[in-house]
């Protein structure tokens, strides 16, 4: 070290970002004390300071480390700290940080509702923010932002938040890129307007009823949890959706032509049949279809999948590279007259990968046909997963469709495997 050129034991010291050894080398010597006003970034774990007996607060330490840096453009704190000393951090560095990541914590307290300015409020003076990622934050009222014309990225994880201050905080972000909500509650009804938007990840926890709103004609990838109705009209860039309802039902999603659709993953334990065949109706052109949805049916009403068309399914889908069945939609295609339009020379032309997932051994021959069905007219089959998922049964039918799918999986070992 002591034979390198200054510039190059600066540049070394730029990549260094934890507060404890950026304070341990400032004591090894001058020259290296020299060099650390250099470092980009400071990264205070969450344990920073949970042996310091000094004299000095915790809040005036990173303020003393953050001044001694020339051009701070990262800062990550998972430490505890007052949005006094917050506010003081951000007033040295407001005018290079690009990126600011914090561990807000104050989920629970009811203070930080009332306390002027808040943590949120003094994020306002970073205006030239490129991102921001914040952790466990109390939204309830209104953040003071006046605007981030630079912010393309915004996350919050875990947040209780209510609608009106979510819309604020967003509507201060206007050319946001990225945007993922990760364990949220709080919000029912959430409108998104955001014209650059191109990545975002909704996850909203509870009862399963929230319903959105996205206009947002750059979508690219969009992923979605927690909601009952949904409403996407501007799609023509989307290529990756995802939609989950853990909690609730989906009773109704609304989208715009999904022609660059290639990745569609729909999940939940009950969705309205009008919004699956619609979902399914769009995603003509989709290459990985992804479907584990337990029941359909209105309100409490669990019902199983109408019988679906097996030729008339994959007809409508010629593009479909790899297709994941649960136990719902692949008993759909195994009824008495799903399979009677299937002849010899019926071809599903792109279909590489199948992964089946059956809980029953119910209409056992059915499947058994289905599955042959989909290998025989599957011309570039490389692939065939099936798994036998909690089949309980105290029948000996259990049994013997075992037997039956092992049967299977041996005469086709080439491409058939049992998981």
């Amino acid at each position: 070290m002591e034979s390198l050129p200054d510039a190059i034991v600066q540049c070394i010291f730029s990549h260094m970002n934890n507060a404890k050894d950026v304070a341990i080398c400032n004591c090894v010597s001058k020259r290296w004390k020299e060099s650390l006003p250099f470092i980009r970034s400071l990264y205070f774990p969450r344990n920073s300071f949970d042996n310091h007996t000094g004299i000095d607060h915790p809040d005036t330490i990173v303020w003393k480390m953050i001044s001694s840096i020339v051009k701070l453009e990262e800062l990550v704190v998972y430490s505890p700290f007052s949005s006094t000393g917050l506010a003081s951090w951000l007033l040295l560095v407001s005018s290079s940080l690009r990126h600011l990541e914090l561990r807000l914590d104050n989920l629970a307290e009811y203070q930080s509702c009332i306390e002027s300015p808040s943590k949120l409020d003094c994020i306002s003076a970073a205006k030239n923010l490129e991102s921001l990622k914040l952790w466990g934050v109390l939204m309830v009222k209104s953040p003071k932002w006046d605007a981030f014309p630079k912010l393309q990225t915004l996350e919050i994880v875990g947040a209780r938040l209510e609608d009106p201050a979510l819309t604020a905080a967003l509507q201060a972000c206007p050319n946001l890129k990225n945007l993922l909500l990760l364990g949220c509650e709080g919000v029912k009804s959430v409108s998104i307007e955001l014209l650059h938007l191109e990545q975002c990840k909704l996850d909203f926890y509870g009862g399963g009823n929230y319903s959105l709103t996205l206009t947002s004609p750059k979508i690219e990838s969009l992923e979605i949890q927690g909601c009952s109705w949904i409403r996407v009209r501007e799609t023509t860039r989307l290529r990756n959706l995802s939609i989950s309802n853990n909690a609730g039902r989906v009773y109704m999603v609304d989208f715009g032509k999904l022609a660059a659709l290639e990745f569609l993953s729909i999940r939940g334990v009950q969705w309205c049949w009008n919004a699956v065949s619609k979902m399914l109706h769009l995603a003509s052109e989709v290459k990985h279809l992804y479907m584990k949805v337990e029941f359909t049916g209105d309100f409490d009403n669990l019902q199983p999948f109408p019988e679906v068309d097996f030729v008339d399914f994959f007809n409508s889908h010629p593009q479909l590279q790899k297709f994941d069945i649960h136990g719902a939609m692949f008993a759909a295609l195994c009824q008495k007259n799903s399979l009677k339009n299937v002849q010899s020379g019926f071809v599903v032309p792109c279909l590489e990968e199948v992964v089946i997932t059956i809980r029953s051994p119910l209409n056992a021959e059915q499947k058994i046909s289905t599955l042959e069905s989909l290998l025989k007219s599957g011309k570039v089959m490389k692939s065939m997963a099936i798994r036998i998922l909690q089949m309980r049964s105290s029948h000996s039918s259990a049994d013997d469709f075992f037997d039956e799918i092992c049967r299977f999986q041996r005469l086709n070992h080439k491409i058939v495997r049992i998981e």
